[in-house]
């Protein structure tokens, strides 16, 4: 990011409440300074590398959203990491915040991440079952099929690590009052979500934010997750569970850019003073 507003808001996975960049809240989540030369770095080594904001960056660009439905919509691609075709289809029942029997809010709120597939998969087997009568045999091969693919790509988990977040999931669902089954985000094209970006891009821009990743996209948030569960240190096979990758070297694109900067951060060094080296020789 080429520029930051004077006051920075708060570096939260997604919140914001007016504290500096350099301060010790921003402190408390990554060092920020030197996250930005690390990503300078990894540009600079070439293209094949994530193109990802930072936390601060994410909070700014959030905060210029005053529509709280498309807010909420990049908060949520920022907090999950999901895939365009897994938020889209969202729906209030995808999101598990209460336990279903007590109704008590869950200490580890969840939600379920399916892609359009995966939903139509869900639904055909649905309803097969709904189906009177006996099933052909040409049905049944089909049914087992569908199950087969199923198992082999079953929707995912993703624990809701932000509180701030949940609150306003819980907010949202209160005021909107979404329908039972009804898409959260009623988008008749992925060219409208894109355009919720670049318009919150737009806002910042105008209040002379900019953003050295150019364009923002949905991927962008999804790299963006990624990174910021790496700055954190989450093991990579918790990131790659979380990301939906099947394969490790997916996973393994992101955490190569901490190998940029693994030598200086275990402080490695190849010069030795000569004299020292002369008496350490002399002692075998």
């Amino acid at each position: 990011m080429d520029t930051l507003p004077r006051e920075m808001t708060q570096i939260s996975h997604s919140d914001a409440s007016g504290q500096n960049a350099n301060s010790s809240g921003a402190a408390r989540y990554f060092d920020y300074e030197s996250a930005v030369a690390l990503r300078n770095l990894a540009a600079a080594y070439g293209t094949d590398m994530p193109r990802y904001l930072l936390a601060p960056e994410v909070a700014v660009l959030l905060s210029k959203v005053t529509d709280l439905r498309k807010r909420l919509f990049i908060d949520t691609l920022w907090n999950t990491g999901g895939r365009l075709n897994e938020i889209l289809p969202l729906t209030r029942g995808d999101f598990v915040l209460d336990d279903p029997l007590s109704g008590a809010p869950l200490v580890s709120p969840f939600m379920v991440l399916r892609t359009l597939k995966q939903r139509r998969l869900e639904e055909s087997a649905g309803s097969r079952s709904r189906r009177r009568g006996r099933p052909t045999k040409e049905e049944q091969q089909a049914e087992q099929e569908t199950q087969a693919e199923i198992r082999d790509n079953p929707p995912r988990a993703l624990p809701l690590t932000d509180p701030a977040f949940v609150r306003r999931l819980r907010e949202w669902f209160a005021t909107a009052q979404p329908a039972a089954g009804a898409r959260l985000w009623d988008i008749r094209s992925e060219d409208s979500a894109r355009s919720w970006i670049s318009q919150a891009v737009e806002a910042a821009n105008r209040d002379g934010v900019t953003f050295s990743i150019r364009p923002v996209t949905p991927r962008t948030f999804r790299d963006s997750f990624a990174m910021h569960l790496v700055q954190h240190q989450v093991p990579q096979k918790v990131i790659q569970t979380l990301m939906g990758h099947k394969d490790a070297k997916s996973t393994e694109w992101y955490t190569r850019v901490f190998a940029l900067d693994v030598t200086r951060q275990l402080g490695v060094r190849f010069t030795m003073d000569a004299d020292e080296a002369g008496r350490l020789l002399m002692r075998l």
